[in-house]
Parts: C-alpha cells; structure tokens; sequence
C-alpha cells in the first residue's frame, strides 16, 4: 500500500542518492525482470537486441539531435515507440510519463515480452520513463524507485525531470488517498 506522509524529498536528496551507483557503466542494465534500462550503442546493436530477446523499444531521444539512426529498421518482431524529448530541465518530460508508463506496462505483460528503453545515455530521459513506470503502475515511492535503478545502473535524471517526477508523486498519492477515502 501506498503511503506518503509528507512531500516527496527535496531535490537535493534525490541527486545525492542517484550518487549511490557504485557498479561498472554497461550499454544496458535490466532494472526489473524483462525490463531493461540502456544507451544508443545497445538500441543499435540489433544483434545483440535479437539474442537479449528484446520484443519492445522505447526511444526516449527519438528524432532528436543527438539520435541520427532513429531510422533503425528493427523488423516486424519488435514494437517501437519513440518520444522527442530534449536533455534540459525545461523539457516537459511530464506529458510522456503516463504514455510511456503504459507502452512498458503493456510490454511486460505480453507474453514472452521484454523492453529496451533508452535514450543516448541510457541516464536520465529514458531512466526518467523507467522511474515513472516504476511509480504509476509498480507503486514505487521516488525515492525507492531511484534507490531500485540506481542500485542496478549508473542513472542522473536532470534537476527539471526530478522535480517532475516528484509532481508525478504528490498527484499518485493524492489520487490514492482521495479514493481510499471513498
């Protein structure tokens, strides 16, 4: 059960656990079964994806400067979805959170399923989507989803998407507590 008795951490807090990582840096990490968490050069490696068994990807650098193969044909065996989003702590990574929360959700509960979510280095856009799936449909608090990835992978949301991902929080909470007074 949820519970949330007082604001999500400041910032601060949450910049100094995303430090805890201690392990080696890898192109790619799996954070919960089936749901692997990495950068371009393993979005590229289509052989290597195939061997994984990797049946879904989402870019969350699609089409933007950084990301020049965004024109991967990854076969009819592989689902992608791909999210333009911008590296800085103005970008609204908020608008894409339930959209992507629910494609991850959706491939982890297809049979055989496995999931690839990346951006260029696998450490904020993307690990942002992850800690927002972690939230919404694992019922993660934020500090325990960025104590579950950051345990598995070296990860660093930028300032602007931790603070939204602590509005993700405060409405997640709100909701469970309005209706759980019902």
């Amino acid at each position: 059960m949820r519970k949330l008795c007082r604001d999500p951490p400041p910032v601060q807090e949450l910049e100094a656990l995303l430090e805890n990582y201690k392990g080696r840096t890898h192109h790619v990490d799996e954070v919960i079964p089936n749901l692997y968490l990495g950068d371009i050069v393993i979005a590229r490696d289509k052989k290597r994806l195939k061997k994984m068994g990797i049946t879904h990807i989402l870019n969350a650098a699609h089409a933007s400067w950084e990301c020049t193969d965004d024109g991967i044909d990854y076969g009819p065996d592989i689902q992608y979805y791909g999210i333009t989003a911008e590296d800085c702590p103005e970008f609204n990574m908020s608008v894409y959170f339930r959209k992507g929360a629910k494609f991850i959700h959706q491939a982890l509960d297809t049979p055989g399923g496995k999931i690839l979510v990346h951006c260029v280095l696998g450490k904020s856009r993307s690990a942002t989507l992850v800690l927002a799936y972690l939230m919404i449909y694992q019922g993660f608090l934020l500090v325990d989803a960025i104590r579950h990835v950051s345990e598995r992978r070296c990860i660093a949301p930028n300032r602007g998407f931790l603070q939204q991902l602590q509005q993700l929080e405060t409405e997640l909470h709100f909701t469970f507590w309005r209706c759980s007074m019902l």
